[in-house]
Order: C-alpha cells, then sequence, then structure tokens
C-alpha cells in the first residue's frame, strides 16, 4: 500500500501482478510449455516470452485468461524504428495482448528525445489493440533522463513504463521506482518493474514503492514464499 503500512499480500494477489518471464535465447519447447503450465497452475497475470514463442503459449494458456506478452526491440533496443514497428505488428498479429519494447537508449543518452519518442509512436501504432509497455532499460539513464523517458512514453500514448530488460547492467530498484512515479504524477501511465527480482521482499518492496506489475523469470519462486 503506497504510502501507508505494509500490504499483507495474499499468493494469489501477488501471482496477478507477475508477468512470469521466460526470455533466454535458449528456451526450448519443452520449456515453454511448463513455463506456460506453472502460469496456470499459479494463477500468473501473463507470460512474457520471445515473439518466436507467441502461438504456441495461446494455444497452451486457451480459455485460462492468462495474457500472452511479447518483446519487441529486445533486448538492446537499437533496431531501426520501422524494423521494430514491424516486429510489433507481427506480435500482435500472431496474438500477443501486451508488447514490451525497448527504447533506443543511444538517442536519449544522445538527448534526441523526439527519436525516442517517435520510435515509441511507432511501436504504440502498430500493436494496436494490444498494450505496449515501454523498456527504459534505467541501469543506463540517470534521474533526468528516467523523468524525459516517461515524457516521451506519456507523449507516444504507451501504457507502461518498465525499468529492465534483465540484460543490462542492473535491474529494477526502489529508487528507480520512486524516480519514475514521482515523473508520471497523476498521469494515466503504469510502471512495470523487471530485472533481478527473485524473492517475495524484492517484489514486495517494489510495488509498494509504486510498481503495477512485476516482470520476473523467478514468480513460482516469488509467490511459492507464501503459504
Amino acid at each position: 500500500m503506497r504510502g501507508g503500512g505494509m500490504k499483507q499480500w495474499t499468493r494469489a494477489e501477488l501471482a496477478k501482478a507477475i508477468d512470469h518471464s521466460l526470455l533466454k535465447a535458449f528456451s526450448t519447447e519443452r520449456m515453454a510449455e511448463e513455463h506456460c503450465a506453472e502460469a496456470r497452475a499459479f494463477g500468473f497475470y501473463g507470460v512474457c516470452v520471445n515473439p518466436y514463442w507467441v502461438r504456441f503459449c495461446l494455444r497452451k494458456l486457451a480459455g485460462s485468461g492468462i495474457a500472452v506478452c511479447t518483446v519487441v526491440g529486445f533486448p538492446l533496443g537499437a533496431n531501426a524504428p520501422e524494423s521494430k514497428a514491424e516486429e510489433a505488428r507481427l506480435a500482435v498479429r500472431s496474438g500477443a495482448g501486451e508488447i514490451d519494447m525497448v527504447i533506443n537508449v543511444g538517442a536519449a543518452k544522445s538527448g534526441d528525445w523526439k527519436a525516442v519518442e517517435e520510435d515509441i509512436r511507432g511501436v504504440v501504432t502498430a500493436s494496436v489493440p494490444a498494450a505496449v509497455k515501454v523498456i527504459l532499460e534505467t541501469c543506463y539513464l540517470n534521474g533526468s533522463e528516467k523523468a524525459r523517458a516517461c515524457e516521451a512514453a506519456i507523449r507516444a500514448g504507451a501504457r507502461y513504463v518498465q525499468t529492465s530488460t534483465g540484460f543490462g547492467t542492473g535491474g529494477a530498484s526502489v529508487d528507480d521506482i520512486r524516480i519514475l512515479r514521482d515523473a508520471i504524477g497523476d498521469r494515466d501511465l503504469r510502471i512495470k518493474a523487471s530485472g533481478g527480482i527473485r524473492t517475495y521482499h524484492d517484489a514486495v518492496q517494489l510495488l509498494e514503492a509504486g510498481a503495477d506489475r512485476i516482470g520476473a523469470s523467478s514468480g513460482v519462486a516469488i509467490v511459492s514464499e507464501l503459504p
């Protein structure tokens, strides 16, 4: 509970805040099948997988109400904008209900916020009706850049900003969530914390700091800490 005492989460409540992630290059069909089975068993909000596995996971999760999310421009974000938009279009056509895109980090570090915004807008437009989460890769950005990235995401029509890919030099932190929450204020942009979240304590700290969703490959371990 933001601004109050620590909430006592139930296993079901926490699971509904988690995108159960499987994004390794060596992910196999058996791993994807097990991942979907875990999502069903624990009641996760969704699974987040590489584009190749979207259709497979949709079949495995049919009728479950569990969202299938995929990634675009992952993990570097340095693709041509047209490439990202087409990747998003293909992913939505395959059935993905949510798109996690990586910003052009180099453009952000160069101060070219117009390019960052246009890159995001291209993916948002191509992803309709899927929600877009904008991965900022916060480990590479300073506080001002994180705030500017939130502004770009808002103007471009994204639904979320997200901290990390999990492939950078650092993952989600409470300080980053607070910076993003302060930058967003009362505007309609949500926050997904991702990267290095491995325990119940990690997840709850980030949710209490202002995150709305958790992205983690350790979802089973996180919720299994609860009775």
